[in-house]
């Protein structure tokens, strides 16, 4: 049973094949940190939402989770609902202790990988 978790949120979308690179994400996570319970939650369209996707893990034992945000940028959804989001999290999972990073995008290394993907294959 895992103490710690991740929580990857992410936007959602109404067809299903959206959320493809997202569990390849949380795959690839998994395999680099079997000991950590890794789970997606979405905004909008999809589940679980984040308050799900904690009460799952709480009821794995899990107490300690990080979210984050699979964002390019702090826009009006990170700014006004994702803070919602997170209230309704942490009353649904009282036992947890949230983490709440920045926005993916904005973080220096996603940036330089991002960097190196547009320019890769160029001469």
């Amino acid at each position: 049973m895992a103490d710690a978790g991740i929580v990857l949120f992410a936007h959602g979308a109404r067809d299903r094949r959206w959320a493809e690179p997202f569990e390849q994400l949380r795959e690839r996570l998994r395999a680099r940190r079997p000991d950590l319970a890794i789970e997606l939650a979405f905004l909008e369209h999809m589940s679980p939402d984040l308050a799900e996707a904690a009460t799952a893990l709480a009821a794995r034992g899990v107490r300690n989770v990080r979210v984050v945000p699979l964002f390019f940028g702090r826009g009006g959804h990170l700014r006004n609902d994702f803070p919602l989001e997170v209230t309704r999290a942490q009353a649904a999972a009282p036992a947890i202790m949230f983490e709440i990073v920045e926005a993916a995008g904005e973080d220096p290394a996603v940036l330089d990988a991002l960097a190196d993907f547009a320019l890769s294959g160029l001469a």
